[in-house]
């Protein structure tokens, strides 16, 4: 069978995953013997078993393993974690073949898995699609060669290119996008660690910063709110048990179990703290300010940018980023620009 298909369907099953493996990578896999698949599984979730023991699981024939290939993404792990290094249990199965998408970035794996696999006379081929086998876990490749989370920046404009009106009622949301992107936003809400806002969205929308228009988990809340102005009251403080609330690390006192910073270099400091606390991925959804500040630090690596059929005619600008390629894509009245950074700062 091609190589490339079956790494293709390695891929389709590893993003089942999506949203519920961090900080753990997607991972799919596939067996084969005799040009037919035996076996395959999936990472289910952070503390479930990976994905090459759930295809071996799967496999009703354990006899045929010795004769088999084994399909997978990502590098298999040489390491004791949540789970059992997954390169044992293809040494103990005496798989006779392995064929990777692309090697862990993760130091503690990072061709390890490889060489022990070798050492113990496994024929290995990798590289197999690794390009698009990097690009499902980006959020991982980041985190481990960067130090810090992915990031990617979310906003709304109107047609005429503004984000929020100057009138706007305090405590109110004016929703520039239609039900159906809103759902779309919630979904990416699902698949992320952390959102973040600055503290004028949280004081003048009070939003709740939840996933509930689709399934699957709410990120935790990242607040940046240097002169520690969030109130008690605020829905977030009700709906998360944890939040990230950031101050500025000149402030005495606080209502809340806050992290202080530096905000001569806030977002490093912000990064860096996510970072050490297993955050892989953050979406920043607001205000102005912030997602200005973050394109302005060069400290983001995706950009989505949706706008609406509305029109505000008196309000806040909407953040720019100069020289940015974008992609347009449709989202039922709504049209939505993606943009890639390659150039993105590490910490």
């Amino acid at each position: 069978m091609n190589q490339k298909l079956l790494m293709r369907r390695c891929l389709l099953l590893a993003k089942k995953g999506k949203g519920k493996t961090s900080p753990n990578p997607m991972v799919g896999c596939v067996i084969v013997f005799n040009n037919k698949i035996i076996g395959e599984g999936y990472h289910k979730g952070f503390g479930y078993s990976h994905a090459e023991v759930e295809a071996i699981k799967n496999v009703k024939d354990k006899k045929l393993l010795k004769k088999s290939t084994l399909y997978v993404n990502l590098e298999p792990c040489n390491h004791h974690g949540k789970t059992p290094p997954c390169t044992d249990l293809i040494i103990e199965e005496k798989i006779p073949n392995v064929v990777i998408g692309s090697i862990d970035p993760n130091s503690k794996v990072s061709g390890k898995g490889i060489e022990k696999l070798r050492e113990n006379k496994i024929n290995i081929t990798y590289g197999v699609l690794e390009k698009e086998c990097k690009e499902l876990n980006k959020r991982f490749f980041c985190y481990h060669l960067k130090k810090r989370p992915y990031i990617i920046l979310k906003w709304a404009k109107s047609a005429d290119g503004y984000i929020t009106p100057h009138n706007q009622i305090k405590g109110s949301i004016f929703w520039i996008t239609s039900k159906q992107t809103n759902i779309i936003s919630h979904k990416w809400r699902s698949e992320e660690d952390a959102i973040g806002v600055g503290i004028n969205t949280i004081n003048n929308d009070d939003p709740e910063l939840t996933n509930r228009f689709w399934t699957g988990k709410s990120p935790y809340p990242v607040i940046i709110d240097p002169k520690n102005k969030l109130s008690l009251n605020s829905k977030l403080l009700k709906k998360h048990k944890k939040i990230y609330h950031f101050i500025d690390k000149k402030i005495v006192e606080s209502n809340h179990q806050s992290i202080k910073i530096d905000f001569n270099n806030s977002i490093k400091e912000l990064l860096s703290n996510l970072y050490k606390d297993n955050i892989s991925s953050i979406l920043i959804e607001g205000g102005r300010i912030t997602i200005q500040k973050f394109i302005d630090s060069n400290f983001w690596d995706e950009a989505r940018l949706l706008i609406g059929e509305k029109k505000i005619e008196n309000g806040i600008e909407s953040p720019s980023i100069r020289g940015a390629s974008w992609i347009e894509k449709k989202i039922n009245v709504d049209k939505l620009y993606i943009s890639r950074n390659h150039l993105s700062n590490k910490l």
